[in-house]
């Protein structure tokens, strides 16, 4: 429950708990004084008087004791635009800092207003002005941390009382929440903040799911927190007899973070009852000695769990984050997290970046304000980002990926530890490193091990970049995101801003064989005009250009293409119509046999089974599974009983066939190997016909069922792989009629 306080009193008291100085009291009273003025007779949604909003929003900074310029500017963040104050009289009034804060939060405010219902292949106007403002937020973050603080306070209160909009803007602010706000506060390392708003967002995506796991908590709470105060007991009594001052204390878990557990846990088949950190304890000492002698007395009584140890002391997170983390099972065998920490160490994960203000402005300790800038360099990447990607939808995409998305935490041959996105290969960690590495790779090493280049890095990995003196420049295949040699889009900006470099005449040439590949897999015979105007280009080497250097992705071009001719594109939106006698129909039964699926099935004519009736498979000498119901007949009197299989009705799925046709050098196996990698990715094969050529080559035409543009995509590369094969391509002329395998 959020309770509404329309007065500083409680304001002023939480601030005076930090800063002593009258003087900058007085600074945030006459602020409070001022905005109230500003908002008079303004209300919100809720009925509540509207200064409510901005003194909550400042309340939540003083928590985090942020500095009076940021308190003053929280109180003040919506007064030039809901009150047309100007940012020049909040400059004359309460001074630069706060009048350039204020002007950063306002700037910002239109980023609440994202369009429902985007769609990622075609920007709209809409869309653009939400990219761009996120751009901005995220750009002021890495000149001026505090106007994000502000705007995460601002973000929170507004969640807070989330429930007096309609529904589906409450589902929207929320899912903006989980997508960028929470990351945010978790990239700042600011615990207090991100638990507070996955827990009020997943209140409205999901309320029966949140309500339950309350429940669940609720009923288990008395047990659960009678075990782990005795735990505690027990563990600060052993400290205190090796002479450790410590606090000892239950470590709450949010219910978002319990949700995503419980998901986890799931899909690996595992209970509730398996989820580790349920019980868990947080030990806070006086210095980092102590932590790990903390740590031994733990391991001495309890015995630790294999593979359940991290130091984030000797290996910080980036995010500020330092702690030791180990699990050990306990009384009654149960697991329990023991997270070990010092005063300072838990003050910066409850407030991350908000607790280091001080250090920025160079107030901190010695050598503090080095540490501060020195883990916050990501902040500067942005910069780096901004200069060099004009296109702001493409900005938004990398900072998704790469600065949003889980790390992994690898070391370099000297020790140093670098953060990737989850995914990320040698090639990501080259160009992490320095642009002109990544321009030079031509091998890895892992743990000392030869790998390949597309192999992805995982956490505590020792990698090591085999670079040639000479950069051959990266290879176009890297840009080929079914390729898997690239995760993160820093790295790929890079690989496309060294190809843009490269002489034009190169790029459009490459872009000619690649336009050709496309349309030869595709069957399409189209002029350039079209294609032009399609992919909206003023001219068709500026495509081919743009092909070329990976600026127009292989993805991209192929969903534009598909765009092209609606005369020929039945209703899915993508397949053409094929000509020649052998049928195509789509195996779109949803029924699994065995487990394994999409194998060619009938329903039968006896009992017409539908969906959710028993049933039970019957192998055909020739029409595949014929599909009864358990009770049928023809069923119980079969005297065959071996041709009877286990059926069910599983997912149904929209199929459609497609015709392709592999061209390949003839060797012994290469059927076998072409109809395991389609099988391998779970794609049915209604016919294949193969012909010998007289030039020892060997053609292949296959009807397969697919499910979308990109899967057939995906079958290209997969096929395009294979030892032998020159080409793959779609067709729609008549099937070859020598020789069927």
């Amino acid at each position: 429950m959020v309770v509404v306080v329309s007065d500083s009193t409680n304001l002023i008291a939480r601030v005076s708990e930090y800063v002593d100085e009258p003087f900058q009291l007085d600074r945030i009273q006459d602020a409070y004084g001022f905005a109230g003025e500003c908002h008079d007779g303004q209300m919100r949604i809720s009925g509540d008087p509207y200064i409510v909003h901005p003194l909550a929003a400042a309340t939540i900074l003083a928590d985090l004791h942020l500095d009076p310029d940021t308190i003053i500017a929280a109180l003040l963040h919506d007064v030039v635009e809901d009150c047309g104050v100007t940012v020049e009289a909040l400059d004359q009034r309460f001074g630069p800092d706060v009048a350039r804060l204020v002007d950063g939060v306002t700037k910002l405010t239109r980023v609440d207003y994202r369009p429902p219902g985007v769609n990622g292949n075609t920007a709209t106007d809409a869309e653009n002005l939400y990219a761009e403002s996120l751009r901005k937020m995220l750009v002021a973050m890495a000149e001026d941390i505090r106007v994000v603080l502000i705007k995460l306070a601002d973000r929170l209160h507004n969640m807070q009382t989330l429930d007096a909009l309609p529904e589906d803007k409450r589902v929207r602010i929320a899912q903006e929440t989980l997508d960028v706000y929470s990351p945010l506060a978790h990239r700042l390392g600011i615990w207090e903040l991100k638990w507070q708003l996955d827990d009020l967002a997943f209140r409205h995506l999901n309320e029966s799911a949140y309500r339950e796991i309350s429940r669940m908590l609720a009923a288990r709470r008395s047990q659960r927190e009678a075990y782990v105060d005795e735990v505690a007991a027990h563990l600060r009594e052993e400290l205190a007899v090796n002479d450790l001052q410590a606090e000892v204390n239950g470590r709450p878990k949010g219910i978002y973070s319990i949700h995503n557990k419980i998901e986890k846990y799931a899909a690996e088949g595992k209970e509730l009852s398996d989820i580790y950190d349920l019980y868990a304890l947080r030990v806070i000492v006086d210095d980092v000695a102590d932590c790990y002698k903390a740590l031994g007395i733990a391991h001495r009584m309890w015995s630790p769990m294999p593979g359940q140890f991290d130091d984030y002391i000797a290996t910080p997170k980036q995010n500020l984050y330092q702690s030791l983390h180990t699990t050990v099972i306990c009384d009654g065998g149960h697991p329990l997290e023991v997270q070990i920490k010092t005063h300072e160490m838990h003050r910066i994960a409850e407030y991350g970046v908000a607790a280091h203000w001080r250090y920025k402005e160079g107030a901190g300790p010695n050598g503090s304000k080095g540490r501060f800038e020195e883990r916050m360099t990501w902040l500067r990447q942005l910069l780096e980002w901004q200069r060099e990607t004009p296109d702001t939808t493409e900005f938004l995409e990398s900072v998704r990926e790469d600065l949003f998305h889980d790390q992994v935490f690898v070391y370099t041959p000297k020790g140093d530890i670098m953060e990737l996105a989850a995914g990320a290969t040698p090639i990501d960690f080259a160009y992490k490193i320095h642009t002109d590495l990544g321009h030079r790779i031509s091998g890895a090493k892992v743990n000392g091990r030869l790998v390949s280049l597309d192999t992805p890095l995982q956490n505590g990995d020792t990698v090591e970049v085999v670079a040639g003196k000479t950069g051959r420049g990266p290879s176009p295949d890297w840009l080929n995101a079914s390729r898997g040699y690239v995760a993160t889009n820093s790295a790929r900006q890079r690989i496309r801003s060294w190809f843009n470099r490269q002489a034009r005449s190169a790029n459009i040439n490459r872009g000619r064989e690649l336009l050709r590949r496309e349309m030869h897999r595709m069957g399409l015979k189209i002029s350039d005009r079209e294609v032009v105007d399609l992919c909206r280009f003023d001219t068709m080497e500026d495509l081919l250009a743009a092909l070329g250097s990976g600026e127009l992705s292989d993805a991209a071009l192929s969903n534009r293409l598909t765009q092209l001719r609606a005369d020929e594109v039945d209703q899915a939106g993508w397949m053409p119509k094929t000509k020649g006698p052998v049928p195509l129909d789509s195996p779109s039964s949803g029924i699994m046999v065995l487990g394994v699926g999409d194998l060619l099935t009938r329903i039968a004519d006896c009992c017409s089974p539908i969906q959710g009736d028993a049933i039970i498979g019957f192998v055909t000498r020739s029409r595949g599974v014929s599909v009864h119901k358990t009770g049928c007949m023809n069923v119980f009197n079969e005297d065959e009983k071996e041709r009877l299989v286990p059926v069910s009705w599983g997912e149904k799925r929209e199929l459609y066939p497609v015709r392709l046709r592999i061209e390949a050098i003839d060797r012994v196996g290469l059927l076998r190997d072409v109809t395991t990698k389609l099988s391998e990715d779970k794609i049915n094969i209604a016919w294949v016909v193969t012909r010998e050529n007289d030039d020892a080559t060997v053609s292949m035409e296959l009807t397969i069922h697919i499910g979308s543009l990109a899967e057939l995509n995906r079958v290209f590369s997969r096929v395009e792989g294979i030892r032998g094969v020159t080409s793959a391509n779609r067709v729609t002329s008549s099937p070859l009629r020598q020789t069927t395998s």
